[in-house]
């Protein structure tokens, strides 16, 4: 088990509002260390359990018949997997991939005792049904920003949701994966981007240096 989750189950999120018998089972299973960059599932896989994230984050996406992938949600301490409840639940195959993002730590509680969980555990089901509810929301907000929203706007949220001191560590490529689009139409309106000021580009970065102005490009309704 690692040191920084020692005390687990009762530092898992969510986990402290269980009943003592739930904790207890869930006390039998170790924390482990996901590096970065390893494949928890993919499409074709079964679901052998259910993933509690303690740290970290997990990126679940769905490759296109053209290759061309989306990010459809992340799952970080207190979130929920949709695919692996779909797929303990209703006994569905993993359609998607899940990657880890970052250096996790993740428990996994096993299919049957999930499903002995679930039966008799009233908390449970309500700790499960819950994030799988603001989980589905929002990949309903997903489908939404690339049904209905311009690739400008969803590309300039995508910049500032995950600006840290106004740069951002990612590719072209892994840009286009987030907002549903491909690596050269990101490339294209990067270009636009920076030659009106919003931004400027590094090989893996971008630069903010206009956030206002992507502020007001990510709220345009069309």
């Amino acid at each position: 088990m690692t040191e920084a989750f020692s005390g687990w189950p009762t530092t898992g999120p969510g986990i402290e509002a269980l009943e003592a018998d739930v904790r207890s089972d869930l006390s039998a299973l170790l924390p482990v260390d996901l590096p970065q960059g390893a494949v928890l599932f993919r499409p074709g896989d079964a679901a052998k359990g259910f993933v509690i994230v303690l740290n970290g984050r997990i990126d679940v996406f769905l490759t296109g018949p053209t290759g061309r992938e989306i990010l459809l949600y992340s799952v970080e301490p207190g979130g929920s997997c949709v695919q692996t409840t779909l797929g303990l639940l209703g006994g569905e195959d993993y359609t998607g991939e899940a990657i880890a993002a970052t250096r996790c730590t993740a428990v996994l509680i096993p299919r049957a005792l999930f499903l002995s969980l679930m039966e008799r555990s009233a908390s449970f089901r309500s700790y499960v049904f819950t994030a799988f509810a603001a989980r589905m929301q929002g990949m309903m907000h997903v489908l939404e920003r690339v049904a209905f929203q311009r690739i400008e706007s969803r590309l300039a949220q995508a910049l500032l949701d995950r600006a840290n001191d106004y740069e951002v560590q990612v590719t072209h490529h892994e840009l286009a994966i987030i907002i549903g689009s491909a690596r050269e139409v990101v490339s294209r309106r990067l270009e636009i981007f920076a030659r009106k000021g919003w931004v400027s580009t590094e090989r893996g970065s971008v630069i903010l240096t206009d956030p206002a102005a992507l502020r007001r490009l990510a709220a345009a309704a069309d």
